[in-house]
């Protein structure tokens, strides 16, 4: 089986509560060896520089990424030609991002760090094309969303497999009812 790379947003860990369930479930089936869920540096050219070496080392892989780690994972995909569950992606993370500017506090590490106008820039550089291969993609968005605008990923990804859910929040709360459906169809 093919490991599982999880991708976490910004200001956000390994230790987030849908990293948390993903790895409950797949070590519960006695795929723990599957999951993976890197702390990505929050100057994106030295989280991609990390994501490209350890996808090296795994050789084959699966993505699921939530808000920035979607954006993460479909560059990733269009590099790769892997497959990717988005949860509530930012499309344009640069857009997205560029207001943040300024003095940040990581959500779980307590880590504080100058988020600049390099970091924007480093977003920018990697901002992808409207995906290719839009079968390689699930997304997954709710409505309720308060922090992106559901509706720029389901045009984006258009053709692709998608679920949009009324209400919930950026947190996604339908993940754990999703999750083992997630998890096979990321193992097809």
């Amino acid at each position: 089986m093919r490991p599982i790379v999880y991708l976490h947003g910004f200001n956000s860990s390994p230790d987030s509560k849908k990293t948390a369930a993903l790895k409950r479930y797949l070590e519960r089936g006695g795929q723990g060896e599957r999951y993976h869920c890197p702390k990505l540096s929050h100057r994106p050219s030295e989280a991609m520089r990390d994501l490209e070496a350890l996808l090296a080392r795994l050789g084959e892989f699966a993505l699921i990424g939530s808000s920035l780690g979607g954006f993460y994972a479909t560059h990733l995909t269009e590099r790769h030609g892997c497959k990717a569950v988005l949860v509530n992606p930012a499309v344009r993370a640069d857009r997205l991002l560029a207001p943040f500017v300024g003095p940040q506090t990581n959500l779980y590490s307590g880590e504080k760090y100058d988020f600049t106008p390099g970091h924007v820039a480093d977003l920018s550089a990697l901002v992808p094309r409207k995906p290719l291969s839009v079968a390689r993609y699930w997304l997954l968005v709710e409505s309720g969303d308060a922090t992106l605008d559901y509706r720029e990923a389901v045009a984006h990804y258009a053709g692709s497999r998608q679920t949009v859910i009324e209400g919930g929040d950026h947190g996604f709360q339908s993940w754990d009812r999703l999750l083992p459906e997630v998890v096979e169809w990321l193992s097809r």
